[in-house]
C-alpha cells in the first residue's frame, strides 16, 4: 500500500510504499477523517498525528465520505456530490465508489500531518516549498497581508520570476480581480445616475399620462352632462306643449 503524506505548513508531500502487513493493520477499519498516530510507521514518525483524507482502491475507484462500507458500491450521484463532475446541467449518473472504511483492497491512502513530532522528516518538514501562485482576488490579497482600506493592493501582488532560455528574466503578475479603482467607482456612479434619470423620467411621464387621463375623463363627464341637460330641456318643452 502506498501512503501519500502531505504537510500543509510547508507545502510538501511525499509518497512511501509499505509492504509490511503488520504496519498496515493499524490503518485497517479506520474511516475517512479519522486521526491516527504515526508510531506504527517507525520511530522517526513518533509524535506525529495524521488525518486520513482520502484514498482509492487497486482499480482506481475513490473512497467517498459517508459510505460506511469497506467495499465498492454504485451510487446515483448529481451536482454537489463528491466523486462526480457534472458534464451537463441537471444530469445525474450512477457511479462506482469505494466506501470510507480502509481495507486490504486499498492501493493508495492520503494522510495529512496535523501534529508534528520531534524528528524532522526528509522532504516533508525539513524544507519549505512556497506556493507557485499567490492570491488573485483583491479581498484575498488584503486578508493575506492584513491590509487596510487605505493601502494600495497593487503593491502587494505576488510576482514570479520567469527565466528565458537565453538567461534573461522577467516578472509576471496576475491581473487583480474585483479591484476598486476610481474608474470603477465612476462607472458605479454613472449607473446610479442613469437609474435615477430613468426613474425620474418614468415618474414625469406617468404624471403627464395621469393628467391627460383625468382631463379626458373630465371632458367625457362634461359631454355626458351636456347631453343629459339637453334631453331634460327637450322633455320639459314637450311636456309644456302637451298641457297646453
Amino acid at each position: 500500500m502506498k501512503l501519500n503524506i502531505s504537510y500543509p505548513a510547508t507545502g510538501c508531500q511525499k509518497t512511501i510504499e509499505i509492504e509490511d502487513e503488520q504496519k498496515l493493520r493499524s490503518l485497517y477499519d479506520q474511516r475517512l477523517a479519522a486521526e491516527i498516530e504515526g508510531d506504527f510507521l517507525g520511530d522517526e514518525y513518533k509524535g506525529y498525528v495524521f488525518r486520513l483524507s482520502g484514498g482509492n482502491d487497486k482499480q482506481g475507484f475513490p473512497m467517498k465520505q459517508g459510505v460506511l462500507v469497506n467495499n465498492r458500491v454504485r451510487l446515483l450521484l448529481k451536482d454537489g456530490h463528491s466523486c462526480f463532475r457534472e458534464r451537463r446541467k441537471g444530469c445525474a449518473k450512477r457511479k462506482s465508489v469505494r466506501g470510507c472504511i480502509v481495507g486490504p483492497d486499498i492501493a493508495v491512502v492520503s494522510l495529512v500531518i496535523i501534529s508534528k513530532g520531534e524528528a524532522e522528516l526528509e522532504g516533508l518538514t525539513d524544507s519549505v516549498k512556497p506556493r507557485r501562485l499567490g492570491p488573485k482576488r483583491a479581498s484575498k490579497i488584503k486578508s493575506l497581508f492584513n491590509l487596510s482600506k487605505e493601502d494600495d493592493v497593487r503593491k502587494y501582488v505576488i510576482r514570479r520570476q520567469i527565466v528565458k532560455k537565453d538567461g534573461k528574466s522577467y516578472y509576471k503578475a496576475p491581473k487583480i480581480q474585483r479591484l476598486i479603482t476610481p474608474q470603477r467607482l465612476q462607472h458605479k456612479r454613472e449607473r446610479k445616475a442613469l437609474k435615477r434619470q430613468r426613474f425620474e423620467k418614468s415618474q414625469a411621464e406617468a404624471q403627464v399620462y395621469n393628467r391627460l387621463v383625468n382631463q379626458r375623463f373630465k371632458e367625457q363627464r362634461e359631454r355626458r352632462s351636456q347631453r343629459l341637460q339637453k334631453k331634460r330641456s327637450e322633455s320639459r318643452k314637450l311636456s309644456t306643449k302637451s298641457t297646453e
